[in-house]
């Protein structure tokens, strides 16, 4: 009997997260950093094992609720595997790098803080290898508590309203999610035996009315958790109460879940009411794109500025998604990787200079460069990944995007790359603002006294920090100039989606010679 690698894989942070609960405060840290890289092993594991182009592998399914046709099944295929292996590494850097973010008089314990993001980490899982509909909403659900707890528990005053915030747009749209479930039940139960299966799913012959309600409340809940204009606004303020290891698990794995669901569920199920949603789909991404850089321009709070470039970023992903073209899709999924990865940096990097610092304003900072000069330059690694500059991962993811925006639309590529331009303004700028020009006499008077609070402390990266991102910065040079791992799965997933949803790539409008003198 095989080993259920996927249950396994989902259980360990599940039953860590119970046991680290019951710990004493001194062993949680340490047994929950343990438990996170166990996980990290066992996808390796399904990692190795897995045959990139061959569909869902490592597959399970029980029967759960047979008179419902709801089953436990789970599997991946490229797109869920790069997710979990996203997520798997993302919790241990996370959890290294905020090993001290639960003390404080005015924090919870880092007893909670490790059960809870271990908690998040194994709901997330469970979320990317879910292979029945409802199996996926109430999981889809079940990651709200500990992001709630996440966020109000732990992180700045004013953590309560944000997580408040954060929890009723949240319920909002799963709500709605929980209508379009219950139609898709209603439609396959008309049509033969109730099945939550996506296998049989994507199977239904939907007319374009009922298709197109479904898909406009899947949309929604996932245009919220992404998240996509209008339906942002609880994402700058939880970026900017959270701490920035809560941050990392929202922005970078949570909201994952939104682009997710819009792959394997709007075009995987809906393709006809897709393809008839997107012209307006594509505008509210470009509205993210530009809008989400110029707010990020205009703000002082550095956490809120990092959080709200995400909205732009997801703009980027939202619009390759639904350029239905396979270099599109292929640039989405690797897009969802990288911004992983250089988000997660920026977050740490900057949590770190606010604890130095002892403000996360950005007019209060300046020449911070010159007393942690390895901080600083790591930042502006981070930064420019994030901006897209070449020889960085998300350049790649980019290129492939803008490719696909020409191809559905001249227009809607020029207007994406007027987001690079933004990018590239609100990473300069606040690089120069923080980190160059004179140390004001105040900030560096706050630094000592932070400094010298911590046994063995110094201005610039300890060991423990560098450790931390170290890994992250790996991955934005090597991904960057070999993205070709990301490829191997993101492309057979791409390319079987085209196949399932019956669109064929067109070819790039190349316009006519015009006639020579004599002919």
């Amino acid at each position: 009997m095989s080993i259920p690698l996927l249950t396994l894989l989902c259980a360990v942070p599940l039953v860590g997260a119970v046991a680290v609960g019951f710990l004493p405060s001194r062993l949680a840290r340490p047994v929950g950093l343990a438990v996170s890289l166990v996980t990290l092993a066992v996808a390796a594991v399904v990692a190795i094992d897995y045959s990139p182009g061959g569909g869902y592998q490592h597959t399970e399914s029980y029967s759960w609720i047979p008179s419902f046709g709801v089953t436990y099944s789970l599997g991946v295929d490229g797109l869920g595997l790069l997710m979990v292996l996203l997520t798997v590494v993302l919790v241990p850097i996370v959890l290294v790098a905020g090993w001290r973010d639960a003390e404080g008089a005015d924090q919870g314990s880092p007893r909670a803080f490790f059960a809870w993001a271990l908690a998040l980490e194994g709901l997330s899982l469970l979320v990317f290898t879910a292979t029945d509909v409802f199996l996926f909403y109430v999981v889809f659900e079940a990651t709200l508590i500990p992001a709630y707890f996440l966020v109000g528990g732990f992180g700045r005053r004013g953590r309560g309203a944000a997580a408040s915030k954060f929890l009723l747009f949240q319920l909002g749209g799963g709500l709605v999610l929980l209508g379009a479930v219950i139609g898709l039940y209603v439609v396959s139960a008309q049509q033969g035996t109730p099945s939550y299966l996506l296998s049989d799913l994507v199977a239904l012959d939907l007319d374009s009315t009922a298709g197109r309600w479904l898909f406009v409340g899947f949309f929604i809940a996932f245009a919220i958790k992404a998240p996509l204009f209008p339906v942002h606004t609880w994402l700058a303020d939880t970026t900017e109460k959270a701490t920035p290891a809560t941050s990392v698990l929202l922005v970078c794995v949570l909201d994952k879940i939104g682009t997710f669901g819009m792959l394997r569920f709007c075009l995987g199920i809906f393709p006809e009411a897709s393809d008839w949603a997107t012209p307006v789909v594509m505008v509210l991404a470009l509205v993210s794109i530009v809008y989400g850089a110029l707010l990020a321009i205009g703000q002082d709070d550095v956490m809120r500025l990092i959080g709200l470039t995400s909205l732009s970023h997801f703009g980027f992903i939202v619009l390759g998604i639904f350029a239905t073209s396979t270099q599109g899709v292929s640039g989405s999924v690797l897009y969802m990787v990288n911004h992983g990865v250089a988000t997660a940096a920026l977050f740490l990097l900057a949590g770190f200079l606010v604890h130095r610092s002892g403000t996360a304003s950005i007019r209060e900072m300046g020449g911070l460069e010159k007393v942690t000069p390895v901080l600083a330059g790591l930042f502006l690694v981070a930064g420019l990944a994030t901006a897209g500059l070449p020889g960085l991962s998300q350049f790649v993811s980019e290129i492939l995007v803008l490719i696909s925006a020409f191809d559905y639309a001249p227009w809607a590529g020029a207007v994406a790359v007027s987001g690079i331009v933004l990018a590239a303004i609100y990473v300069l700028w606040l690089y120069q603002r923080v980190m160059t020009g004179p140390t004001p006499a105040h900030l560096v008077a706050t630094m000592e006294t932070t400094r010298a609070s911590r046994k063995g402390g110094r201005h610039d990266l300890g060991a423990r920090e560098l450790g931390a991102v170290a890994p992250l910065m790996v991955a934005l040079v090597l991904f960057g100039f070999y993205p070709q791992p990301l490829l191997d799965l993101a492309n057979p997933y791409a390319e079987q989606l085209q196949q399932q949803i019956g669109i064929t790539d067109q070819d790039p409008y190349v316009p006519a010679a015009a006639p020579e003198e004599g002919e």
